[in-house]
Order: C-alpha cells, then sequence, then structure tokens
C-alpha cells in the first residue's frame, strides 16, 4: 500500500474516532477556555507583580493543553489494540517500519498543525484582556514562545503515542504521565536541582520563558524533550516490530 493510502486510512481512524479526534480538538479548546478564565480573573493582578514574566505568563494555559495532547497520542494508538484492529492494520500494510512511520508522522502532524493554531491563538485571546500589561508578539521572546509552544505539544503528544505503542495501553500511559507532569515533576525538581531541568515536560516548556534559568537555553531544552520523544517512539517501533499482533 502506498504512502498516500496509508495516510488517508490513518486519517479516517482519526476522524472517525471520537476520543481521539475530541482529544485533539480539546487540545485547543481547553487552552482556549482556561487562558479567557486566567487572563480576565487574575491576569492583570499576575502582570502587576515586580517579579511577573509576561511572556511565560501568557503561556499559562497550555500546562492545560499539554494534558489533551498527551490524550491525543496515547488513544490515537490505544484503538489500534481494541478488537484486533491492529491485525487489520499490519494485514493491509505488512511492512509494520512504513505503517509505524505513517501513523506517526500523522499524529506529529496534526499535533503540531493545532498545537501552533493553540499556541498562538491563546497568546492573542489572552492579551486582549491584561489592558495595559497586554503584550504583542514583537515583545521580545513572545514570538520564539509561541513557535516552541506549538512544537512542544506536538513532542508531548508523540512521546505519549510512543509509550502506548511500547505499553499498549491508553490508560497505562495517561495514569504514568498526567500525574507524573502536574504532581511528580515539581517534587522531582525541588529534590533533583538542576538535574529536573532535563525531564521532558520541564525541559520544553522553557521554549515559554522569556528568559531560561538554568543550563539549558529555550531550544536546546526543547531539544531535550525532543530526544525524550525519539527514545519513546525507538522502544515503540522495537515492541512493534518484535511483538505478535
Amino acid at each position: 500500500m502506498s504512502t498516500a493510502a496509508v495516510l488517508r486510512s490513518e486519517w479516517i481512524k482519526i476522524r472517525s474516532v471520537r476520543s481521539i479526534s475530541g482529544s485533539l480538538i480539546a487540545v485547543f479548546l481547553v487552552t482556549m477556555v482556561v487562558t479567557v478564565l486566567t487572563s480576565a480573573t487574575v491576569g492583570r493582578d499576575e502582570a502587576a507583580e515586580a517579579d511577573a514574566e509576561l511572556v511565560f505568563g501568557a503561556f499559562y494555559a497550555m500546562n492545560f493543553g499539554q494534558i489533551a495532547a498527551i490524550s491525543f497520542g496515547a488513544t490515537a494508538i490505544s484503538s489500534e489494540y481494541l478488537n484486533g484492529a491492529l491485525r487489520m492494520s499490519l494485514a493491509a500494510v505488512p511492512r509494520r517500519t512504513h505503517f509505524y512511520a505513517v501513523k506517526m508522522s500523522l499524529i506529529g502532524g496534526l499535533a503540531l498543525a493545532v498545537g501552533l493554531i493553540t499556541a498562538f491563538g491563546s497568546f492573542l485571546l489572552g492579551q486582549l484582556f491584561m489592558g495595559e500589561y497586554a503584550i504583542g508578539l514583537g515583545e521580545p521572546g513572545a514570538l520564539r514562545a509561541a513557535f516552541g509552544g506549538g512544537i512542544y505539544l506536538a513532542l508531548m503528544a508523540l512521546f505519549a503515542a510512543g509509550l502506548t505503542v511500547l505499553l499498549r495501553s491508553a490508560v497505562a500511559v495517561l495514569s504514568l504521565l498526567i500525574p507524573f507532569i502536574l504532581i511528580v515533576s515539581f517534587v522531582v525538581g525541588d529534590i533533583a536541582g538542576s538535574a529536573a531541568g532535563y525531564l521532558p515536560d520541564r525541559a520544553g516548556q522553557l521554549v515559554l520563558h522569556q528568559h531560561p534559568e538554568g543550563s539549558l537555553g529555550p531550544w536546546t531544552g526543547l531539544a531535550v524533550t525532543a530526544g525524550w520523544a525519539a527514545v519513546a517512539l525507538l522502544a515503540g517501533w522495537w515492541a512493534l516490530r518484535r511483538r505478535d499482533a
């Protein structure tokens, strides 16, 4: 089967399964809703503080959008493990590496497109409520943060997708990643100090800071997250190649 045909079939799967398409749409919707709620209520008060970082604050809602991005990556894969769907997919596309590469490319491409729209949209929407503290994309670091934020969401989706192939369960991946990002990462950060800056979420989010602190810069931090995603994708590829469908 040609690459174009595989892409079409995988797109049909994503579009037709509500849990997958819903989680992708949620990346945008959740981020927008949280942006409005925070910017309209406490946005100006927090921006008025002496140590406020206006660029990073503008992307606060990305903390919630990344949960939806992780859910999208996990559910886009886990559907293959329901009712023998993976066996049918591999019967149609016997070359497992080809199937895996096309599927992950589509997941990453969709997550990147939605991620960029979400990052730019949340920034611009949030500034409508900031009054005298509003900033534009011309603010130092703002344009880089918007682009980097979209890439970060795509990398987290791919990270989750690779782990889901390895573990064969979206529930397991979501149970592992969501508590880790929301709770464990901060606890580890307090204990491990600078080493915690190399965790996938903390490293990737450096691109959202106007002036990142620590040994990693904004793009090198994003590269660390890309490394985590690459390892997860390689582990998933190995599992798909070695295991029975």
